[in-house]
């Protein structure tokens, strides 16, 4: 049944989905170039507030859980695995006041309304996965801008999106990157689920009346911890929560 009422809602979804990135290009550029970084953040922030709302077009249930008070005067990683794109526009907008800037592929720079615009100049890191000097490079110029403006960063440890929902190993090469020049960020992990079943079909038809859960698990204080343990006791805090 969600399949079928997939080839229904999806059109709806994806004009809706497609109109909002096309409005929202200028009004980034505008934002940018009058008001600078802070009025661009502001309207990238808009933009996912409404493709958030784009979800419930597919009878999507939305849960977005954090019962603790993060500091916003320290970076902070946010440590999360991946099931699918549309983790990210909750993420954005529900870690708005962090400032979490995300580490992207730089071939997502080019040729997306809105999205590559956002990458362009939002302050993230846009690596050539070909290329580990230049990854490394950019995972230190975002690492500089966390210690500068006090910004987070959400870090996709597996690599890659786990399209069946089944988390894969995390890697620590980014969270080592970053935490190697901002040593007083605080870990935070975050457990993602659902995502993955609103795509399971592919990309048409997408799946209807999906749940789909973000919740914010324990923060984890990386001193005197070493990167593996940090990574090793994040994962473990993820799977326990999606798993158990």
């Amino acid at each position: 049944m969600n399949k079928i009422w997939g080839y229904i809602l999806t059109p709806i979804h994806y004009l809706f989905f497609g109109v909002l990135l096309l409005i929202f290009h200028p009004i980034q550029w505008i934002c940018l170039k009058i008001g600078g970084q802070e009025a661009h953040k502001h309207s990238v922030d808009i933009l996912n507030f409404f493709l958030l709302g784009s979800y419930t077009l597919l009878g999507s249930r939305i849960s977005f859980k954090n019962p603790h008070h993060l500091p916003i005067n320290r970076p902070i990683i946010f440590i999360a695995n991946h099931q699918s794109m549309y983790d990210i526009p909750a993420l954005i907008w529900f870690l708005r006041k962090y400032h979490a800037k995300f580490i992207s592929k730089i071939e997502l720079t080019k040729g997306i309304p809105s999205i590559s615009f956002n990458l362009k100049y939002g302050g993230g890191a846009n690596i050539d996965r070909k290329d580990s000097k230049q990854a490394v490079a950019e995972i230190l110029k975002l690492a500089e801008r966390m210690k500068k403006y006090n910004w987070s960063t959400v870090i996709f440890p597996e690599g890659t999106r786990a399209k069946n929902g089944q988390m894969k190993a995390f890697n620590a090469g980014g969270i080592a990157t970053l935490l190697k020049k901002v040593p007083n960020s605080l870990i935070v992990p975050i457990a993602i689920d659902g995502s993955w079943k609103l795509v399971q079909y592919g990309k048409f038809p997408l799946s209807s009346f999906e749940k789909i859960s973000w919740e914010v698990l324990d923060p984890i204080e990386p001193a005197d911890k070493t990167i593996d343990e940090i990574v090793a006791e994040s994962e473990e805090a993820i799977k326990k929560a999606l798993y158990f």
